[in-house]
């Protein structure tokens, strides 16, 4: 298993220490014989940014290759889907056994959410030097 992530990309916008870096994200089945008649092929556009901090020259439409540690995305996979799946999860198991309606303990469940994306919006700076991707020219 390879343990490094890749994507081709397009750098859209830069400047002393940001790159804005345009990328086509497909989905794992756009290679399948089948895409045309399956509705679960998609592709997006995505904007990465990623930290100048390379000692390459990089310009505004410059093909570059953008890779970062497999690991980085399990961790993000990890933080933006499995520990607020497992929050809901919880809450829901504790708030069963109370008298409430069905309504109030979704809405409740789903509530608990929004203090999570608050901490972790104030943790952003360190996640992002955990969760760094890296820019390489393409000639």
């Amino acid at each position: 298993m390879n343990n490094v992530i890749e994507h081709f990309g397009i750098i859209t916008h830069l400047n002393a220490d940001k790159i804005h870096v345009r990328i086509n994200q497909q989905s794992a089945c756009s290679a399948c014989h089948a895409k045309n008649r399956c509705m679960a092929s998609s592709s997006q556009e995505k904007e990465i940014i990623v930290d100048n901090s390379s000692s390459e020259k990089f310009q505004v439409g410059d093909a570059v290759m953008l890779y970062g540690k497999s690991s980085t995305g399990l961790i993000a996979v990890l933080f933006a889907f499995v520990i607020p799946f497992l929050l809901i999860l919880i809450f829901l198991f504790l708030l069963k056994d109370f008298p409430f309606n069905e309504v109030f303990t979704a809405l409740s469940a789903l509530g608990i959410l929004v203090p999570y994306y608050v901490i972790l919006s104030l943790f952003n700076k360190k996640l992002s030097k955990k969760l760094k991707f890296n820019l390489k020219k393409l000639e």
